[in-house]
């Protein structure tokens, strides 16, 4: 089957059952994308399809209708997305394992909710669970991006 992840056409023989997830980092050496619990209750495998966060774990390669992004193809090292260059200033990263996953679901909520309340960011982001507690920092770090994108 043919997927299009990060701008780039790839062609996977992959069983279609098999989770979104494992075609990325086992096929397409993409790691970036963490396996946390398998069931989709996490969030550390959080990718976009057309724009719109998904849990790659539960979503079966057959059934992925769209353009995939992950967090390898959300910036580059010459041009941060704006919730990563939040998440370096407000030092949100300690262990750094569900970072990736945290920083694709604000971009996408960011995408559809550009000026949130703090009630909006901690439900939004309240899927995406992080051992080491950094809630107040992501918290910050998706106001500050909402401000960066708005031109504040």
């Amino acid at each position: 089957m043919k997927l299009t992840v990060n701008g780039t056409d790839f062609d996977v023989d992959v069983a279609e059952e098999m989770p979104l997830l494992w075609v990325l980092r086992d096929t397409l050496g993409m790691t970036g994308t963490k396996y946390g619990c398998g069931i989709a209750q996490c969030g550390a495998c959080t990718v976009h399809v057309d724009g719109i966060a998904v849990r790659s774990c539960q979503l079966a390669v057959g059934d992925v209708d769209g353009d995939i992004t992950t967090i390898e193809g959300l910036g580059s090292a010459e041009a941060l997305h704006a919730v990563q260059t939040a998440w370096i200033e407000h030092q949100v990263a300690q262990c750094g394992y569900c970072q990736g996953g945290q920083i694709m679901q604000a971009v996408s909520f960011l995408n559809l909710v550009p000026d949130p309340d703090e009630e909006a960011i901690d439900a939004a982001m309240s899927g995406n669970l992080c051992r080491c507690g950094t809630y107040p920092r992501i918290r910050a770090a998706v106001k500050a991006a909402a401000r960066s994108l708005n031109g504040a």
